[in-house]
């Protein structure tokens, strides 16, 4: 296995940013090998070195996977908080298997079902990763 640390921009097909580390001052660091990273994710990391500068577009299979109706629930809004903000676009935690945290995404409030998509907010989509590479190892 191997690691390289990089500051990335995850750009949407609209061209706006869905995340950088530079803003956040954080880099990332990306394993090899270890089954975290696509294939088509790992294959354009062969090869870089600290100081490379790499941009590259995935499809939605290859960054973050397709969007998947299964991951869409339909919930009663006895279900939350009295207070709970129910703005489509506001994503909350809930209690998923084994008590992890997992996100969901307010899609739609009809009376008192409450859509709920859980898949990941960049599923479905094409992604251009913009890389910088600052060390490997």
């Amino acid at each position: 296995m191997r690691s390289i640390l990089c500051h990335m921009n995850i750009v949407l097909e609209d061209g706006s940013t869905a995340d950088s580390t530079k803003a956040s001052g954080k880099p990332a660091k990306l394993t090899i090998g270890d089954n975290s990273l696509s294939p088509a994710f790992e294959a354009q990391l062969e090869g870089l070195a600290s100081g490379d500068q790499h941009s590259f577009t995935l499809q939605a299979k290859d960054a973050f996977g397709e969007s998947n109706p299964d991951n869409i629930h339909y919930l009663d809004r006895t279900r939350f908080d009295a207070n709970a903000d129910l703005s489509v676009g506001v994503i909350m935690g809930f209690s998923g298997p084994g008590g992890t945290d997992v996100p969901g995404i307010i899609r739609e409030v009809n009376g008192d079902s409450v859509t709920v998509d859980f898949n990941h907010p960049l599923a479905g989509h094409a992604i251009t990763f913009e890389l910088e590479v600052i060390g490997d190892s």
